[in-house]
């Protein structure tokens, strides 16, 4: 393992933000993340995945330990089920075309999601009507002050939408080093409940839809809408859609009905952040190098030297005129650093 200084991490962030760390070493095993947090006990730290969930608005003035530990296998199956591990640093993607090509089921809906493993619990990561606490069974995590090792089960992540315990009440106290999933072999629960998938479906003449038929459509839509960060920097969805109490619904709707939103329980509906953004007029705007995407308005874009200040000023004037023009305020999804 090597510690290097001012070490650039332009490709290490999917925004492609140039930035720089004051040092940077990156981990392939639980033992090196010891042995690195053992003799840097008094450095700051940060604590690198994929970058795909993260904008660099500054130098990071610390040590960067970047996460790349690798490896999947089962550890346990019956007639109707397997039990998959995967470290931290497997890339998201690769690890569901994985688990499709073995036809085990539950994590095709989130397909082409940018990001590695060790992630997806930190974000409880979803889409297209599923998410990770879903198929979640536990993960294993390092304790940063002590290099123990902790199980965290499902109920003990406190999952809510794209929340976790990792995000709140422990956080940069642990780091993530594997994850365990349940996954089916047969009887599969096929989700196509999102109109999306099922209009691609339906385009591509499938009727009895496959895992893999799943996958692919839900490829094909993201691919159509979100932008590929090695060709146009981004990090996805930048904003979370807004969950309301269905009395303050009502009053706004009254005012747009033409709003679209899902019922998410008997008091609380959920409303597309990006259909607000569209309508506020900032799809496809572009403010020099900064902007939002001209095929989905969550999504902000680097459209080639834009600082992690001027996307930030971006998603500000967004979230300010959404304000102003439906009185709904939409929270960040990605961590601004």
């Amino acid at each position: 393992m090597e510690i290097q200084s001012n070490f650039s991490l332009k490709n290490y962030n999917t925004f492609g933000i140039e930035a720089k760390a004051k040092k940077f070493v990156a981990v392939h095993s639980t033992d090196e993340l010891k042995t690195v947090l053992e003799e840097n006990k008094n450095e700051k730290k940060f604590i690198l995945g994929g970058g795909s969930n993260m904008l660099l608005t500054k130098d990071i003035e610390a040590l960067v330990i970047h996460i790349d530990l690798k490896g999947k296998k089962i550890i346990k199956e019956d007639d109707d089920f397997v039990w998959v591990e995967s470290q931290a640093g497997e890339r998201w993607h690769d690890f569901v075309l994985y688990t499709i090509e073995n036809n085990f089921g539950g994590l095709e809906n989130m397909s082409l999601i940018p990001g590695n493993v060790g992630t997806t619990p930190v974000q409880n990561i979803g889409a297209y009507g599923t998410e990770i606490k879903d198929t979640f069974v536990s993960c294993e995590a390092m304790n940063i002050e002590s290099q123990e090792i902790k199980t965290f089960t499902n109920a003990e992540c406190h999952f809510g939408y794209r929340e976790s315990v990792f995000k709140n009440e422990i956080k940069d106290k642990f780091i993530i080093t594997s994850v365990i999933y349940k996954l089916t072999k047969r009887h599969h629960k096929i989700n196509i409940s999102y109109g999306d998938i099922a209009a691609e479906l339906a385009k591509n003449k499938i009727e009895i839809p496959t895992l893999k038929d799943v996958s692919n459509a839900v490829i094909a839509i993201r691919q159509s809408k979100l932008p590929d960060p090695k060709e146009l920097g981004n990090s996805g969805s930048f904003f979370k859609n807004p969950i309301l109490l269905k009395s303050d619904f009502e009053n706004i709707h009254t005012k747009f009905p033409e709003m679209k939103y899902y019922e998410v329980s008997e008091t609380e509906v959920k409303v597309p952040a990006g259909w607000l953004i569209e309508k506020a007029g900032f799809k496809g705007k572009r403010f020099g190098d900064a902007g939002v995407h001209k095929n989905q308005a969550l999504v902000l874009v680097n459209y080639g030297n834009a600082t992690g200040q001027e996307i930030l000023a971006v998603s500000r004037d967004v979230q300010k005129t959404v304000f102003e023009t439906f009185g709904i305020h939409i929270e960040a999804e990605v961590n601004v650093i």
